[in-house]
């Protein structure tokens, strides 16, 4: 008998948010958390920032009651979500109560996994979390997001584990390679690195198939000590999103692993999303053609086929390669950032800024400023002085603010919402509240869903491009503010 190896499903998580748009709605998931219960496998991801923002705006399903369903349904494996820290989701920096808040309604409503990450590796930017989450009963990961630059060694990754294990006494240590970066030559090192930092914590390992190499890395990685390998039920595994179930199943019984998986309960919600796809034109997931410039510019894969069908639509593809070539450049002054959410897309944007109005760093977001001075997290390089320069030059006031010096934000909520939950009113703090509104009055319509479903939904809307264009062109305009909801967009000339 081989060791055993237990298999996190990524399917109603990472599944559909890297193959469907994150257009997976509540119903379409039921079945295949039925089939889930009696698979075998040790835990299920179900929640994070994008789940919750894309079931409220375009499937209008209540997040919190959808993972009280799947609880329900499925009430042997762990049920997995995730918290960014002290940065409550992507770009949105809030107080400290509504980062307690958070992780006190995750676990109240089913959750008893909870895994922190942030890009920049900051531990203290995770730790409260962890220990909150510890302290409600759940079981703790934290995530160690994987790049590759100057200042992502083995050595920093060792640290890291090091670090989270004695400070929140994690149960897991997550390998997170969003990217899809960690090559079958790496992987080896990298595993014995964070092995040797986490002791004798479980180590969980992540990736995407944009390389086409991840799934040799999960068999290099289990080699190597890796105890749980997260997987998709094809069609949402492959191409951008984590490798089959199926197939890494069926390679670590031939490698004389033991798996407690069913394969016939696999099969059958397999039959299910195929089934789905098809009812919804869906894209199903598939092997992708090796790319080596992937490991320069580093983008996820949705993010990626996104900004060029945006860059079409606002007739600037002819600009796409030097778009590209930007976003590295871009990366590299800014002290390496990991290309991972909200990190990716500060440097996309800051690079779409670059190129449209031709003047480098003349025109800077609020969340770049946030960046630089650390708002997310300690930089793991220094920015370049001459960049720093102009992007402090554009700081006001407002922009300055930390989130650890706002004020409560939960008795203003509570006054102006006296006959909602903490769940509705946590919705209202995070997502435009005309949305909350929308969903409250649609959740469940079937229309709703099959409309939301065709709408195109990326880091860079088209007609931000096209605004950035056209800004681009007016000598007088210094400024531009957009706000929708209590999202607010503040670009300097």
């Amino acid at each position: 008998m081989g060791k055993t190896i237990t298999i996190r499903d990524t399917t109603l998580r990472d599944g559909h948010q890297s193959l469907w748009a994150t257009r997976m709605s509540t119903d379409m998931m039921v079945p295949v958390a039925r089939h889930l219960e009696r698979s075998g496998v040790d835990s299920v991801d179900i929640m994070a920032h994008v789940i919750v923002d894309s079931a409220v705006r375009f499937t209008k399903d209540d997040p919190w009651e959808r993972s009280r369903l799947l609880r329900k349904l499925m009430p042997t494996p762990i049920m997995a979500g995730y918290t960014a820290g002290k940065v409550a989701w992507g770009f949105r920096l809030a107080p400290t109560d509504i980062l307690e808040l958070c992780t006190d309604l995750t676990v109240r409503n089913g959750v008893n996994m909870v895994t922190a990450m942030n890009g920049l590796l900051d531990t203290e930017m995770m730790v409260d979390q962890l220990k909150q989450a510890k302290a409600l009963g759940a079981k703790t990961a934290a995530a160690l997001v994987y790049s590759i630059s100057p200042v992502h060694t083995d050595a920093l990754y060792e640290t890291k584990a090091r670090e989270l294990v004695e400070l929140a006494d994690v149960d897991y240590i997550m390998i997170k390679d969003s990217g899809g970066l960690v090559t079958p030559d790496a992987a080896g090192s990298l595993v014995d690195a964070v092995r040797r930092g986490a002791g004798s914590k479980k180590i969980t390992l992540h990736s995407h198939s944009m390389t086409g190499m991840a799934g040799r890395v999960y068999m290099i990685g289990v080699d190597h000590g890796v105890d749980d390998l997260q997987c998709g039920i094809w069609p949402l595994a492959q191409g951008s999103a984590q490798p089959s179930m199926q197939m890494i199943v069926s390679n670590l019984r031939a490698k004389g692993y033991d798996l407690n998986i069913d394969d016939a309960e696999i099969e059958a919600a397999s039959q299910h999303l195929l089934g789905v796809a098809k009812r919804h034109g869906f894209p199903l997931g598939g092997p992708v053609e090796y790319d080596d410039t992937h490991y320069n510019h580093q983008i996820p894969g949705g993010m990626l086929s996104n900004l060029r069908s945006q860059l079409a639509s606002a007739n600037l593809l002819n600009r796409f390669t030097e778009l590209i070539a930007e976003i590295e450049l871009v990366r590299s002054e800014l002290g390496w950032p990991t290309m991972v959410t909200p990190f990716a897309q500060l440097v996309a944007n800051q690079a779409l800024f670059n190129v449209v109005t031709g003047k480098r760093y003349g025109t800077v977001p609020d969340e770049i400023i946030h960046y630089v001075l650390g708002h997310y997290g300690k930089l793991l390089a220094p920015v370049n002085p001459g960049v720093l320069d102009k992007i402090l030059a554009k700081a006001n006031a407002a922009a300055r603010e930390a989130p650890w010096d706002m004020p409560p934000a939960l008795p203003e909520l509570r006054k102006r919402f006296p006959n909602a939950s903490d769940e509705e009113r946590f919705l209202r703090y995070m997502i435009p509240e005309a949305a909350v509104e929308d969903m409250l009055k649609h959740k469940g319509d079937t229309k709703a869903h099959d409309l939301a479903r065709r709408r195109d939904y990326g880091p860079v809307s088209a007609a931000l491009v096209q605004l950035l264009a056209k800004a681009a062109t007016l000598n007088d305009v210094a400024e531009v503010n957009i706000q929708s909801g209590n999202m607010r967009l503040r670009v300097v000339r």
